[in-house]
Protein backbone atom coordinates (compact mmCIF):
# COMPACT_ATOMS: atom_id res chain seq x y z
CA UNK A 1 0.00 0.00 0.00
CA UNK A 2 2.84 2.34 0.88
CA UNK A 3 4.65 1.74 -2.42
CA UNK A 4 1.41 1.91 -4.42
CA UNK A 5 0.42 5.26 -2.86
CA UNK A 6 3.77 6.96 -3.38
CA UNK A 7 4.11 5.43 -6.86
CA UNK A 8 0.76 7.02 -7.79
CA UNK A 9 1.85 10.38 -6.29
CA UNK A 10 5.12 10.22 -8.22
CA UNK A 11 3.37 9.47 -11.53
CA UNK A 12 0.76 12.23 -11.06
CA UNK A 13 3.25 14.93 -10.05
CA UNK A 14 5.75 14.17 -12.82
CA UNK A 15 2.93 14.06 -15.40
CA UNK A 16 1.67 17.45 -14.20
CA UNK A 17 5.19 18.88 -14.47
CA UNK A 18 5.50 17.50 -18.02
CA UNK A 19 2.24 19.08 -19.19
CA UNK A 20 2.02 22.28 -17.14
CA UNK A 21 5.61 23.45 -16.75
CA UNK A 22 6.94 25.54 -19.66
CA UNK A 23 10.51 26.49 -20.37
CA UNK A 24 11.38 30.19 -20.23
CA UNK A 25 12.33 30.92 -23.84
CA UNK A 26 13.51 34.46 -23.08
CA UNK A 27 16.53 33.33 -21.08
CA UNK A 28 19.76 33.04 -23.06
CA UNK A 29 21.21 29.55 -22.49
CA UNK A 30 24.64 29.44 -20.86
CA UNK A 31 27.57 28.58 -23.08
CA UNK A 32 28.36 24.86 -22.92
CA UNK A 33 30.91 22.69 -24.65
CA UNK A 34 28.37 19.97 -25.40
CA UNK A 35 25.49 20.17 -27.87
CA UNK A 36 24.17 16.61 -27.84
CA UNK A 37 24.46 13.09 -26.48
CA UNK A 38 27.41 12.13 -28.70
CA UNK A 39 29.36 15.23 -27.66
CA UNK A 40 28.58 14.55 -24.01
CA UNK A 41 29.91 10.98 -24.12
CA UNK A 42 32.97 12.10 -26.06
CA UNK A 43 33.59 14.71 -23.36
CA UNK A 44 33.09 12.15 -20.58
CA UNK A 45 35.63 9.86 -22.23
CA UNK A 46 38.17 12.69 -22.46
CA UNK A 47 37.59 13.56 -18.77
CA UNK A 48 38.03 9.99 -17.54
CA UNK A 49 41.31 9.64 -19.48
CA UNK A 50 42.90 12.37 -17.34
CA UNK A 51 45.49 10.80 -14.95
CA UNK A 52 44.14 12.58 -11.85
CA UNK A 53 40.55 11.52 -12.61
CA UNK A 54 41.64 7.91 -13.26
CA UNK A 55 43.48 7.77 -9.92
CA UNK A 56 40.53 9.31 -8.12
CA UNK A 57 38.10 6.84 -9.73
CA UNK A 58 40.30 3.91 -8.70
CA UNK A 59 40.43 5.15 -5.11
CA UNK A 60 36.72 5.87 -4.85
CA UNK A 61 35.76 2.52 -6.44
CA UNK A 62 37.72 0.62 -3.78
CA UNK A 63 37.39 2.88 -0.72
CA UNK A 64 34.16 1.26 0.54
CA UNK A 65 35.20 -2.39 0.32
CA UNK A 66 35.92 -2.44 4.06
CA UNK A 67 32.34 -1.46 4.95
CA UNK A 68 30.50 -3.60 2.41
CA UNK A 69 29.76 -6.64 4.60
CA UNK A 70 28.73 -4.58 7.62
CA UNK A 71 26.45 -2.30 5.57
CA UNK A 72 24.81 -4.97 3.42
CA UNK A 73 24.61 -8.05 5.64
CA UNK A 74 24.09 -6.83 9.24
CA UNK A 75 20.33 -6.31 8.93
CA UNK A 76 19.84 -9.69 7.24
CA UNK A 77 21.90 -11.49 9.89
CA UNK A 78 19.98 -9.81 12.72
CA UNK A 79 16.73 -11.03 11.14
CA UNK A 80 18.29 -14.50 10.82
CA UNK A 81 19.11 -14.41 14.55
CA UNK A 82 15.48 -13.70 15.37
CA UNK A 83 15.19 -9.90 15.47
CA UNK A 84 11.74 -9.12 13.95
CA UNK A 85 11.87 -7.25 10.63
CA UNK A 86 9.19 -4.81 11.79
CA UNK A 87 11.31 -3.89 14.83
CA UNK A 88 14.32 -3.19 12.62
CA UNK A 89 12.10 -1.08 10.36
CA UNK A 90 10.89 0.91 13.37
CA UNK A 91 14.48 1.51 14.46
CA UNK A 92 15.00 3.38 11.17
CA UNK A 93 12.44 6.04 12.20
CA UNK A 94 14.71 7.81 14.75
CA UNK A 95 17.39 7.95 12.03
CA UNK A 96 15.28 10.24 9.78
CA UNK A 97 15.78 13.48 11.78
CA UNK A 98 19.47 12.58 12.10
CA UNK A 99 19.76 12.13 8.33
CA UNK A 100 18.23 15.59 7.80
CA UNK A 101 20.40 17.37 10.37
CA UNK A 102 23.75 15.66 9.67
CA UNK A 103 24.40 17.12 6.17
CA UNK A 104 23.72 20.62 7.55
CA UNK A 105 26.29 20.13 10.32
CA UNK A 106 28.89 18.29 8.23
CA UNK A 107 28.73 20.81 5.36
CA UNK A 108 30.41 23.39 7.65
CA UNK A 109 33.50 21.17 7.79
CA UNK A 110 33.54 20.31 4.08
CA UNK A 111 33.22 23.90 2.82
CA UNK A 112 36.96 24.61 3.11
CA UNK A 113 39.78 24.01 0.62
CA UNK A 114 40.21 20.32 1.61
CA UNK A 115 36.77 18.68 1.88
CA UNK A 116 38.20 15.15 1.68
CA UNK A 117 39.82 15.55 5.12
CA UNK A 118 36.40 14.78 6.64
CA UNK A 119 36.20 11.67 4.43
CA UNK A 120 39.57 10.42 5.69
CA UNK A 121 38.80 11.13 9.34
CA UNK A 122 35.45 9.29 9.24
CA UNK A 123 36.86 6.16 7.56
CA UNK A 124 38.58 4.46 10.56
CA UNK A 125 35.50 5.04 12.76
CA UNK A 126 33.24 3.49 10.13
CA UNK A 127 35.57 0.48 9.91
CA UNK A 128 35.42 0.08 13.71
CA UNK A 129 31.62 0.23 13.56
CA UNK A 130 31.79 -2.77 11.21
CA UNK A 131 33.28 -4.73 14.12
CA UNK A 132 30.55 -3.31 16.36
CA UNK A 133 27.89 -4.62 13.95
CA UNK A 134 29.55 -8.04 13.95
CA UNK A 135 29.38 -7.96 17.76
CA UNK A 136 25.65 -7.10 17.62
CA UNK A 137 24.98 -10.15 15.44
CA UNK A 138 27.05 -12.40 17.75
CA UNK A 139 25.34 -10.92 20.84
CA UNK A 140 21.77 -11.35 19.52
CA UNK A 141 21.29 -15.07 20.40
CA UNK A 142 22.94 -14.50 23.82
CA UNK A 143 20.31 -11.98 24.98
CA UNK A 144 17.29 -13.44 23.20
CA UNK A 145 14.54 -14.78 25.46
CA UNK A 146 11.03 -16.15 24.97
CA UNK A 147 9.48 -12.69 24.75
CA UNK A 148 11.97 -11.52 22.15
CA UNK A 149 14.86 -9.14 22.83
CA UNK A 150 15.40 -6.86 25.84
CA UNK A 151 14.98 -3.09 25.50
CA UNK A 152 18.66 -2.46 26.22
CA UNK A 153 19.64 -4.55 23.16
CA UNK A 154 17.47 -2.35 20.91
CA UNK A 155 18.97 0.74 22.58
CA UNK A 156 22.49 -0.45 21.69
CA UNK A 157 21.36 -1.20 18.10
CA UNK A 158 19.85 2.29 17.72
CA UNK A 159 22.98 3.93 19.13
CA UNK A 160 25.19 1.86 16.80
CA UNK A 161 23.04 2.78 13.80
CA UNK A 162 23.16 6.47 14.79
CA UNK A 163 26.98 6.44 15.02
CA UNK A 164 27.10 4.61 11.70
CA UNK A 165 24.92 7.30 10.08
CA UNK A 166 27.31 10.00 11.33
CA UNK A 167 30.33 8.31 9.70
CA UNK A 168 28.35 7.45 6.55
CA UNK A 169 27.12 11.00 6.03
CA UNK A 170 30.54 12.47 6.86
CA UNK A 171 32.00 10.49 3.98
CA UNK A 172 29.03 11.09 1.66
CA UNK A 173 28.87 14.87 2.12
CA UNK A 174 32.66 15.16 1.90
CA UNK A 175 32.84 13.32 -1.42
CA UNK A 176 29.94 15.36 -2.84
CA UNK A 177 31.66 18.59 -1.75
CA UNK A 178 34.91 17.47 -3.35
CA UNK A 179 33.18 16.54 -6.62
CA UNK A 180 31.48 19.93 -6.72
CA UNK A 181 34.78 21.69 -6.02
CA UNK A 182 36.87 20.00 -8.71
CA UNK A 183 34.23 19.98 -11.48
CA UNK A 184 34.87 22.37 -14.36
CA UNK A 185 32.13 25.07 -14.14
CA UNK A 186 31.69 25.10 -17.94
CA UNK A 187 30.70 21.43 -17.94
CA UNK A 188 29.83 21.20 -14.24
CA UNK A 189 26.75 19.04 -14.68
CA UNK A 190 28.50 16.48 -16.88
CA UNK A 191 31.66 16.43 -14.76
CA UNK A 192 29.80 16.10 -11.44
CA UNK A 193 27.47 13.41 -12.79
CA UNK A 194 30.47 11.33 -13.86
CA UNK A 195 32.20 11.63 -10.48
CA UNK A 196 28.99 11.02 -8.52
CA UNK A 197 28.20 7.96 -10.67
CA UNK A 198 31.64 6.51 -9.91
CA UNK A 199 31.13 7.31 -6.22
CA UNK A 200 27.75 5.53 -6.16
CA UNK A 201 29.20 2.56 -8.05
CA UNK A 202 32.02 2.42 -5.48
CA UNK A 203 29.40 1.85 -2.79
CA UNK A 204 27.16 -0.55 -4.72
CA UNK A 205 29.50 -3.15 -6.22
CA UNK A 206 31.19 -4.12 -2.88
CA UNK A 207 27.75 -4.57 -1.24
CA UNK A 208 26.62 -6.80 -4.12
CA UNK A 209 29.78 -8.92 -3.85
CA UNK A 210 29.41 -9.09 -0.05
CA UNK A 211 25.84 -10.39 -0.38
CA UNK A 212 26.93 -12.91 -3.02
CA UNK A 213 29.74 -14.20 -0.74
CA UNK A 214 27.55 -14.65 2.37
CA UNK A 215 26.59 -18.27 1.60
CA UNK A 216 30.03 -19.52 0.45
CA UNK A 217 31.72 -17.97 3.51
CA UNK A 218 29.15 -19.08 6.09
CA UNK A 219 30.27 -22.08 8.15
CA UNK A 220 27.42 -24.56 8.69
CA UNK A 221 27.25 -27.79 10.65
CA UNK A 222 24.71 -30.60 10.20
CA UNK A 223 23.23 -31.79 13.48
CA UNK A 224 22.44 -35.54 13.49
CA UNK A 225 23.86 -36.30 10.05
CA UNK A 226 27.35 -37.72 10.29
CA UNK A 227 29.61 -37.00 7.32
CA UNK A 228 27.00 -34.85 5.60
CA UNK A 229 27.96 -31.37 4.47
CA UNK A 230 25.73 -28.28 4.61
CA UNK A 231 27.99 -26.08 2.50
CA UNK A 232 25.42 -25.42 -0.25
CA UNK A 233 21.77 -24.39 0.02
CA UNK A 234 20.63 -27.67 -1.57
CA UNK A 235 22.72 -29.76 0.85
CA UNK A 236 21.43 -27.79 3.84
CA UNK A 237 17.86 -28.40 2.71
CA UNK A 238 18.49 -32.17 2.44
Amino acid sequence: DFLFFWGAVFLVTTTLVAFLKKENQELIPAKEETKGITDTYRLLFSIIKMPAVLTFCLLILTSKVGFSAADAVTGLKLVEEGVPKEHLALLAVPMVPLQIILPLIISKYTAGPQPLNTFYKAMPYRLLLGLEFAFLVWWAPKVKHEGGFPVYYYAVVVLSYALHQITLYSMYVAIMAFNAKVSDPLIGGTYMTLLNTVSNLGGNWPSTVALWLVDPLTVKECAGAQGHTCATAAAAEV
